[in-house]
């Protein structure tokens, strides 16, 4: 893949990316096999993925915080329990073999594939929120946290149902919270990343241009209808990819 077309391709997946990011979750299943088809190494791929997406959540809290969406300390205090878990998971990404990596991220692909269209409760119709959701909920966000520090594709997903069950609160609350608990936890597992020499500056920061437009024009559209086709589109996206790494 040249430079320039590499560049360009991962703007797109990057845009589309944080586009999937902020309403349900599943944009680094594109943007993480991208980063590895343009020549990174698992773990160099994984740490760039990083930039993209903390850049991404920044952009998606600012576009909420445009509309008012409230709550950002409460994220925080949520956030606070996900981040000795991302450490620990990031640690653990670094230390395991390409080949392992490969096979372990192709499983999670498929596995995401099939929980898109698996019938899932939305939470719009909460008025409400649980202002004490249990020791439970904080012993799922220290797993949360290794596994989006390990590996961080399908994460939002995960985060959402732990959030949605738990909390009993809207889906654009969940998914500002969302925002907020990945951004904090992202911190800490870039940083190892970083210190161990994981990370490519000049693609993370391409792919991350694209993901902040993605997640500013999908936090201010709000969606909230009309996921369906973008649901067979990640699918098959993600079905090909995972083939991919297989191979």
């Amino acid at each position: 893949m040249e430079q320039f077309s590499k560049e360009i391709i991962l703007f797109f997946v990057g845009a589309f990316a944080g586009f999937l990011n902020v309403f349900a979750g599943g944009g680094s299943a594109l943007t993480l096999p991208a980063l590895i088809f343009a020549g990174l190494d698992t773990a160099t791929a994984n740490g760039t993925n990083r930039i993209a997406l903390a850049l991404q959540n920044i952009s998606g809290i600012s576009s909420f915080k445009n509309q008012k969406v409230q709550g950002f300390n409460i994220a925080l205090k949520y956030a606070v329990f996900t981040i000795p878990g991302a450490i620990a998971g990031a640690i653990f990404s670094i230390q395991i073999t390409h080949e392992w990596f490969e096979r372990i991220l192709a499983v999670v692909m498929v596995g995401i594939v099939i929980s898109l269209f698996k019938k899932q409760k939305h939470p719009g119709d909460y008025d409400s929120e649980v202002n004490n959701p249990g020791l439970f909920f904080y012993i799922s966000m220290f797993f949360i946290g290794f596994y989006g520090g390990f590996i961080q594709v399908g994460v939002g997903f995960i985060l959402m149902a732990a959030l949605f069950h738990f909390l009993q609160t809207s889906l654009m609350r969940v998914n500002y919270y969302k925002l907020v608990i990945v951004l904090i936890y992202m911190i800490p597992a870039l940083l190892v990343f970083i210190l161990n020499d994981k990370v490519n500056w000049t693609l993370g920061l391409v792919t991350a241009s694209g993901n902040m437009i993605g997640a500013w024009i999908a936090a201010k559209a709000n969606v909230k209808k009309g996921d369906t086709l973008i649901r067979y589109i990640l699918a098959l996206a993600m079905l090909i990819m995972a083939i991919k790494l297989f191979i």
